[in-house]
């Protein structure tokens, strides 16, 4: 990484040090802190509407000049918290853009446009991206797509975007340069759109956008007092396959976590592209952390893990996430899923079972597609030796036909998905267990829709985000590129995640990384 990368995200940490010790030294009322940096538009006090609650200033950049930096953190506080209240009407903004998504739609050459603006005005956003933007363009669609279908649903849009401000802080992001990106929105908007543009659907998307970030922003303050990252250096890195590495680290500082949640990796071969993978093992006392890395595509980060990471590398680790942990006190017994890399939660949740006294019964499906392919499960008899209350059953699939890929989101995984599904609900009646699915997300989705079928309450299902935090999309357009950061290289879906439902995800597991 270079200098002056490294010169940033040190000011940065310094920064977000110092506002953690003024807040703590002068507790105020959120609101009161919030209106002190209430931005302004030619002098006026912005309202939710802009000045004096005008709906036209929404459609105007709030930034002038190409200077951004001198408005580090003001942008979207306390000016945009009023889009967070029950009062926006999501819906009526959603049928604006909606008549009009025709203009700019598919999203590439507006993304395309959008980007170039921004670079243009403020090259020293660049820095902020990595090398490659494919996966990042790719990432904005489903974002934009995610927004605009889901406007009416703005609590769960608050939840995911609030998780994503969270997220979007190890990549150094800050208040202002959502202020650049909505400059540049508008720009890339009216250039895409051409004549038939109209002012009232830009102040729809302008007041989406303010929506999106005033979450982001939120979920960022909520997680102050929690380290962007972690700096860990490898310990150890095995090839299990030619196409998966498992990987030791040792985190340089504590890193708090619980057994089955997972964390972004960013490797230094590719700065500023993270994608997420799952623990592999519960707190030890050598502090050490483990991730099995199956490599889903050439020049991603999955490559720079497998085939370039070496003993002694300086890694970045991402805060822990995830709800697939086990609850203090089990109330009934637990069957797990895990198939491929999804093997990874699993082991840690067995680690902590082990450590535990008092157990309930545990059955484990362990999917492959031959018993070569499980690289670290070693065999049933040898999971179960020691653990009376544990029982393993071998489910092997069939590969893919000729031409069948293993790539992002699982794809070559259907046939699996079927064995494995298959195998669960045949071996017993599970509406009285408490379910943990893990695996490429062909694997997640079918067992996940067949244990509900079976009379499985959905809030007694966990798995974390099926391949982004965005719900995954079924647009061409939208497919291409890498998979988005976040989440582990395995799935499983949140407590309480209702059927039927689109629940929403947080990040990337196994098969759906880069």
């Amino acid at each position: 990484m270079s200098t002056v990368n490294d010169d940033y995200h040190a000011l940065l940490a310094r920064h977000e040090a110092m506002r953690l010790r003024r807040r703590i030294l002068s507790p105020r009322p959120e609101r009161e802190d919030a209106a002190q940096e209430r931005p302004t538009y030619g002098g006026q006090p912005a309202g939710p509407n802009g000045p004096s609650g005008s709906p036209r200033a929404l459609g105007r950049p709030a930034i002038h000049s190409g200077n951004v930096s001198g408005a580090a953190g003001r942008y979207p506080s306390d000016a945009y918290a009023d889009a967070c209240a029950d009062s926006y009407d999501g819906a009526a903004d959603q049928r604006v853009i909606t008549e009009y998504l025709e203009l700019v739609t598919p999203f590439g050459e507006l993304i395309t446009h959008l980007y170039e603006a921004m670079f243009r005005r403020w090259p020293y956003l660049r820095s902020l991206f990595p090398e490659s933007m494919e996966f990042q363009r790719a990432h904005l669609a489903r974002a934009f797509w995610y927004l605009i279908e889901n406007l009416h649903r703005p609590d769960d849009i608050a939840e995911v975007f609030g998780r994503l401000g969270r997220d979007h802080r190890k990549l150094g992001v800050r208040p202002v340069h959502f202020e650049a990106f909505e400059a540049a929105l508008c720009e890339a908007l009216r250039r895409t759109a051409g004549p038939r543009w109209a002012e009232a659907v830009e102040q729809a998307w302008v007041r989406m956008l303010r929506f999106a970030v005033a979450a982001m922003v939120s979920g960022a303050e909520a997680a102050l007092a929690e380290p962007p990252y972690w700096q860990a250096t490898v310990t150890a890195h095995e090839r299990r396959r030619p196409d998966l590495a498992v990987l030791r680290v040792r985190p340089h500082e504590p890193y708090p976590y619980r057994a089955g949640q997972f964390a972004a990796l960013e490797s230094p071969r590719l700065p500023q592209a993270w994608r997420q993978y799952s623990i592999a093992c519960a707190p030890r006392s050598d502090a050490e952390l483990e991730f099995h890395v199956r490599q889903t595509c050439t020049g991603g980060v999955s490559e720079a893990l497998v085939a370039r990471t070496q003993v002694g590398d300086t890694l970045r680790v991402g805060p822990p996430r995830g709800s697939m942990t086990l609850d203090d006190e089990l109330a009934s017994d637990l069957v797990l899923v895990a198939a491929d890399t999804g093997w990874a939660p699993v082991k840690a949740l067995l680690e902590e079972l082990s450590a535990r006294r008092g157990h309930r019964s545990v059955r484990l499906f362990l999917g492959a597609h031959s018993f070569a392919d499980l690289y670290d499960a070693g065999a049933p008899s040898e999971l179960e030796r020691g653990r009376p209350w544990l029982r393993v059953t071998p489910v092997i699939g069939r590969r893919p036909e000729t031409g069948g890929a293993f790539g992002p989101d699982g794809y070559g995984y259907d046939a699996l998905a079927e064995t494995v599904a298959d195998a669960v609900t045949r071996h017993g009646d599970w509406s009285g267990h408490l379910a943990y699915v893990s695996g490429p997300a062909a694997v997640v989705d079918t067992t996940v829709a067949r244990l509900t079928a079976a009379g499985v309450p959905p809030q007694h299902i966990r798995h974390d985000p099926l391949s982004d935090i965005l719900r995954p999309s079924s647009r061409p357009e939208e497919a291409a590129g890498d998979p988005a950061p976040g989440g582990p290289a395995v799935v499983s879906r949140s407590r309480g995640a209702a059927a039927g439902r689109r629940a929403p995800a947080s990040t990337t597991f196994e098969g759906a990384d880069s």
